[in-house]
């Protein structure tokens, strides 16, 4: 059996794993820039798309004020690191919506994805979710169509949402993830857009692919980050 599904091990890795983010992101300096795109949403309220790489899953939870931001919550594969992940990012105030938001070699049905779409629009009357376009597993910084399409749908606002932090562990997965370390610079950078009217989901997907690359470029302009 591989141990991340065992849930017990799944359990307390992801206990761990929450309380050393919150360790580091009370230490980290944080810069936010463009902040009052994301003020905005906060103080309207309702449904609103944020999207994040998938390798920045671990520095998500520090941009998302829970005493003031709407109530949020995150799509996540149905897969064993999937599962994992939920619990910890469970456990630092976000619940997920499971389901990939499109997977581009398998069934939509195998990962779930009608069920999580469903379940995301729902979400999307109440409040925030949180979708990394480029998961469950890539290619990295390359755009489903699943943020569009619930866009589109949903006529909710989109944030883009760009995460840094340096110093940072940078694992050996396909998104070359990073987790953050504590004491070191950390960075917000936010944009926001609307499904443009009668416009083909393609060419939004490649629009937005670049709008959110230059915000998680930026924030590790700030931190200095190497981009990989």
């Amino acid at each position: 059996m591989r141990p991340l599904r065992n849930p017990v091990i799944q359990s307390a890795l992801a206990w761990t794993l929450a309380q050393w983010m919150r360790f580091c992101f009370a230490t980290i300096r944080w810069t936010y820039e463009n902040e009052e795109a994301a003020e905005a949403v906060w103080a309207q309220g309702g449904g609103v798309l944020c999207a994040f790489w998938h390798s920045r899953i671990g520095l998500s939870p520090a941009c998302w004020p829970l005493d003031r931001a709407q109530p949020a919550k995150a799509l996540i594969s149905l897969s064993a690191d999937g599962e994992f992940i939920a619990k910890a990012v469970a456990r630092q105030g976000f619940p997920a919506v499971r389901g990939s938001s499109a997977n581009k070699n398998k069934a939509e049905a195998a990962k779930g994805g009608s069920q999580a779409l469903r379940d995301g629009l729902r979400q999307l009357k109440v409040g925030a979710l949180a979708i990394t376009p480029d998961g469950p597993r890539g290619p990295a910084r390359q755009m489903a169509e699943g943020l569009p399409l619930m866009a589109r749908i949903s006529g909710a606002p989109v944030l883009f949402i760009g995460l840094s932090c340096k110093p940072a562990i940078r694992l050996d997965s396909w998104d070359k993830a990073i987790l953050p370390l504590p004491f070191g610079k950390g960075a917000v950078v936010w944009d926001k857009a609307w499904y443009p009217e009668g416009a083909d989901m393609a060419d939004v997907a490649a629009d937005w692919t670049a709008r959110l690359n230059a915000v998680e470029a930026r924030a590790d302009a700030i931190t200095g980050l190497e981009r990989v």
